[in-house]
């Protein structure tokens, strides 16, 4: 480590002669730019974490191991952390669950399924590298697993959805869970599975039992002989018998949720059955109440403001700006507000200022707005 390195890490901690002075003169955003000249991982306020091991496991993800700063908190099985990344000089923000045990402190592992159009999916596949460093939130989500722990445990996964509920059974099992652990996962084909190998490995513990169903190449890796397709009672009922008094975690598609809930809604188990979701019930104006026109710039197209948010209203209008979250937590639907007042329908904040950022998912129109999409 160099000398100016070494200098920048005493400046860096709170509480040094250096960084007192500092500290008055500008603000910890200010220090972190100059102090990510020296080192990008030496950091006042912000986390950040920095590519240790990349691994494409299959054609749709890429998995990254991290090393994290000291400002990052660590997490609990089945939280999200929002991973910052700068793509063509513009910082973009996506969420993403750790799949790593929650008792690994300082490191983070995020397996990223790419989206078609996926701007940060894709850039991450294709494009990171060991080094590369990057910006973290501190964990969020109250997609957890309860204390004390269930007796029965079932994990539901479809998909990219593996990775929270794979955090879930490692953290168990590290700790030396002594109930009834059952996963169920679901992902198209065998070569679509980033966690194959891992899986097996977990399923070798004799408390443990878990099952990869692929539906499309209509094939089943387990210890019970299941049905090869979608979820169902029979899947439930073989897998996880003691389902009517254990606790159940799911995460995946929709689809996957939908079935998952309708059936433990109609056995009377709703109340044991916990998902990661990010949804949010976002109020809008009333149609009577909503004026003017919304103009869609890029595309020459216009509609009429019907109050909803104005990524809904892009889709109505049959265009089909990216998305994420459709929360406000990711920013992955940004676009340029050339004209007019929206309303963020969460805190109710107005914002007339011409050509602003803006997010698409949680602000709806006042009046004529004009937005480059």
């Amino acid at each position: 480590m160099s000398f100016i390195q070494t200098a920048a890490r005493r400046v860096a901690r709170p509480g040094s002669a250096i960084g007192k002075v500092l500290e008055i003169t500008m603000t910890p955003h200010a220090i972190d730019r100059y102090l990510e000249l020296v080192d990008p991982m030496i950091t006042w306020d912000e986390a950040r974490a920095r590519v240790e091991r990349v691994e494409r496991r299959t054609e749709r993800s890429v998995t990254l191991v991290l090393r994290t700063t000291r400002q990052f908190a660590g997490f609990r099985a089945g939280q999200f952390v929002q991973l910052g990344v700068v793509i063509d000089g513009v910082r973009q923000v996506r969420c993403f669950s750790p799949a790593n045990a929650d008792a690994d402190r300082g490191v983070i592992e995020l397996t990223i399924g790419r989206r078609p159009g996926g701007l940060v999916s894709n850039y991450l596949y294709e494009h990171t590298q060991v080094g590369d460093v990057y910006t973290l939130t501190p964990a969020g989500g109250t997609f957890q697993l309860p204390e004390p722990r269930p007796a029965q445990t079932l994990l539901i996964a479809g998909g990219s959805g593996i990775t929270p509920v794979l955090s879930m059974a490692r953290s168990l099992v590290g700790n030396g869970y002594p109930g009834s652990l059952a996963l169920l996962y679901y992902v198209p084909s065998e070569a679509d599975n980033p966690y194959r190998d891992e899986l097996k490995e977990l399923a070798d513990i004799p408390s443990v039992s878990i099952h990869c169903i692929y539906p499309e190449s209509k094939s089943v890796d387990g210890p019970i002989n299941l049905r090869p397709g979608f979820f169902g009672a029979d899947h439930l009922d073989t897998v996880a018998p003691w389902a009517d008094y254990g606790q159940t975690f799911m995460c995946g598609p929709q689809p996957l949720m939908d079935s998952v809930t309708a059936l433990f809604t109609e056995r009377g188990l709703a109340d044991r059955l916990h998902s990661e979701e990010f949804v949010i019930a976002m109020p809008s104006v009333a149609d009577g109440d909503a004026e003017g026109t919304v103009t869609f710039s890029d595309s020459n197209k216009n509609a009429e403001n019907d109050g909803r948010s104005i990524l809904e209203q892009a889709e109505s209008a049959g265009l089909t700006p990216e998305f994420g979250c459709r929360m406000g937590i990711c920013f992955s639907c940004t676009a340029v507000k050339k004209s007019g007042c929206t309303r963020n329908v969460l805190t109710g904040d107005l914002n007339d200022d011409p050509d602003q950022h803006i997010q698409l998912c949680i602000n709806a129109p006042v009046g004529d707005v004009d937005i480059e999409i």
